[in-house]
């Protein structure tokens, strides 16, 4: 970071590769589709350039990122064309990792379960989705929730405990569907 703020616009591509594909990954989990992530991911570090005179390292970098990574997938979200569901994208089988030594018709159950939980992530709210995504597949603890989300903790546990309601809401709802 004192490199980059030194003007060494190298030493910026090194925290890019650094935190570019774990940022792809949550980003992905939060607006579920790899081309927005990856188009969200781009501006987020161009922001991130822009702005890195602004991170006064009350908080590590990731947080700091993720946090402009947000504010980018809002705007982008608000400007987004009508939303494709993740099991129609052609890139959904390509993100999701499959364990070769798992025999086919357990491979299919897993992928249907995967099919079934992103299609009722995509239906909850941005905020609640982006919580879920930072506890449950992030691992960040409530701490990091609230600095990244700007939010104090008890809204934090009350969204994430109605976001997690509303997951398995939806989960019901497509399992009822998908049988």
């Amino acid at each position: 970071i004192d490199q980059t703020l030194s003007g060494d616009s190298a030493a910026f591509g090194r925290l890019v590769r650094k935190y570019q594909d774990r940022l792809f990954n949550t980003l992905y989990h939060v607006v579920g589709h790899a081309e927005d992530a990856r188009d969200i991911v781009q501006e987020a570090f161009v922001q991130a350039f822009l702005k890195l005179d602004t991170f006064h390292r009350a908080s590590a970098f990731y947080t700091w990122l993720y946090r402009v990574a947000l504010n980018v997938a809002a705007t982008h979200r608000r400007k987004r064309r009508p939303s494709v569901s993740i099991d129609q994208s052609p890139q959904a089988a390509a993100i999701e990792p499959i364990d070769r030594g798992d025999a086919p018709g357990r491979r299919i159950d897993q992928e249907e379960t995967c099919r079934q939980v992103h299609q009722a992530l995509d239906a909850l709210s941005e905020e609640h989705r982006a919580i879920l995504v930072l506890r449950e597949m992030e691992g960040c603890c409530y701490e990091t929730i609230a600095e990244i989300l700007d939010l104090p903790i008890g809204t934090v546990r009350s969204r994430l405990h109605r976001a997690r309601l509303q997951l398995r809401d939806q989960l019901r709802q497509v399992l009822a569907v998908d049988h």
